[in-house]
């Protein structure tokens, strides 16, 4: 399909962008898109009945990822009709005006299972997006399935995620996988495809049912972003009307109160890693002992020097506090992301790497 395009400096064609004097470049799948969702579904319906299957998934996607399409993005696409597009104002594609659009020439199965592709992770291929799925949600599909299909699929994926995949897989049936791996030979493109099937059927098609967050922990994550004085208020009425909840949310919270729970190297790193200003101020309005806890981790010149800041600053608005230990506790999750330094936000022995 050839569509309207300026060429780049290297020569391939692109299509640059105006969004409030921003630019970017559409690929082709995403001009495609633009010019398919300015036909609409009368006069696309030819065009989308002449692109194979394979094609029709490119385009889907990225008109379902496109977002607003401005009137100088028409312009450059089909000059011929900017007029009467640009008149009309702005497209927007998303997941809606997209299944709207293949609903309209697709049989309800086929709409679906595209849709439900478009959905599910990121990737080009089944591969990529097994690598993008949640490895305790793969491995506990992975678990009922044969050690010789499991190797297989483990052996597709990115070594980093076929990793924590296997360390969450019951001992001895990660053991036979590896072993199986070891072994493995080329494998028929055949026996691929059908195991590329099966887990498109099977698993990724009920993947947005398996893998929803559990809605306390999105709450958890909701209330960690308050000020003090808001998260009070909301866990108060909260404990009010579901006290139970409350606490479950409570004990998943981390907070900067947890920060104490780090052990001396977290520590030690999080203070290298933190602004002293905003060390200063975040102590401020901590408790007498989380402050020892960072004063215990600091050579005797260096706390003494950072006590002399914190009395030099005098009163501080409590919103600069709040502030300045929601930056501490950014960073700390910034860090155990990277694994640099384990977090644990339960009560008990448990510990958690963000």
């Amino acid at each position: 399909m050839a569509l309207p395009a300026k060429t780049a400096p290297h020569g391939s064609p692109t299509l640059q962008v105006s969004h409030t004097e921003n630019y970017r470049e559409l690929a082709g799948a995403e001009r495609a898109a633009v010019l398919l969702l300015a036909l609409g579904e009368e006069h696309g319906r030819k065009v989308w009945e002449q692109l194979d299957e394979l094609e029709v998934r490119q385009v889907s996607l990225a008109m379902a990822r496109l977002g607003p399409v401005s009137p100088e993005m028409l312009e450059n696409l089909f000059v011929d009709f900017v007029t009467r597009l640009s008149s009309k104002g702005s497209l927007t594609g998303n997941h809606d005006s997209t299944e709207r659009i293949l609903s309209s020439f697709l049989p309800p199965e086929r709409v679906s299972a595209i849709m439900e592709e478009i959905r599910g992770p990121a990737g080009r291929n089944m591969w990529e997006k097994l690598s993008n799925v949640q490895e305790n949600v793969l491995a506990n599909y992975l678990k009922n399935e044969y050690p010789q299909t499991v190797a297989l699929v483990l052996s597709k994926i990115r070594p980093d995620h076929a990793g924590r995949v296997l360390a969450i897989l019951p001992e001895e049936f990660a053991l036979e996988v590896v072993n199986r791996m070891l072994r493995m030979e080329a494998v028929q493109k055949e026996i691929l495809d059908k195991v590329e099937q099966t887990l498109r059927v099977e698993f990724m098609s009920n993947l947005s049912h398996t893998s929803r967050r559990d809605a306390h922990e999105l709450m958890a994550d909701i209330f960690n972003s308050f000020d003090r004085q808001t998260e009070a208020r909301f866990i108060t009425a909260l404990e009010e009307e579901n006290r139970e909840s409350a606490e479950k949310i409570k004990s998943l919270m981390f907070t900067f109160e947890d920060l104490g729970k780090l052990d001396a190297g977290g520590i030690q790193t999080l203070l290298r890693n933190v602004e002293k200003d905003k060390l200063a101020i975040a102590l401020k309005g901590a408790t007498e002992a989380l402050r020892d806890v960072f004063f215990q981790n600091m050579s005797s010149r260096a706390s003494a020097m950072l006590k002399e800041d914190m009395e030099a600053l005098g009163p501080v608005r409590l919103r600069d506090v709040d502030e300045a230990q929601g930056i501490m506790v950014n960073v700390t999750k910034d860090l155990a992301a990277k694994g640099e330094i384990m977090v644990s936000k339960s009560k008990g022995e448990d510990e958690l790497v963000y």
